[in-house]
């Protein structure tokens, strides 16, 4: 027999929230751009509310987030959704811009590097 789990909507509501805001958007902007009450959106973010399927649809295609790692959390997802948003906002910059960012991590790598020596 079949045994009804809810699922705790929270994780995945804070990544959207997460995302939301490393855009530099409000409620009110994103609520204007899905055509959804900013309080709808905040319940969706901090309380874990259950979205219809279509605002989920919506809210996840939008900020790039992948399901996965939250539907299927003992699998390791090739990308998270922060990789993913991250390559969502590398794909927008020009070259030399890309050498900037390029060197940046590297020095966050070898900063890595030495502390762990």
């Amino acid at each position: 027999m079949y045994k009804e789990e809810k699922y705790d909507f929270r994780a995945l509501g804070q990544a959207i929230k997460q995302a939301r805001e490393s855009r530099g958007m409000t409620r009110e902007q994103l609520g204007e751009l899905v055509d959804l009450a900013p309080r709808y959106i905040m319940s969706i973010e901090n309380k874990g509310q259950h979205p219809s399927l279509q605002v989920f649809y919506v809210l996840a295609s939008y900020f790039h987030i992948s399901v996965d790692q939250y539907f299927y959390p003992d699998d390791k997802p090739e990308k998270s959704s922060l990789r993913k948003r991250v390559d969502s906002l590398l794909d927008g910059l020009d070259e030399t811009e890309l050498i900037i960012m390029e060197a940046t991590a590297k020095g966050i790598k070898e900063a890595k590097e030495a502390r762990n020596e």
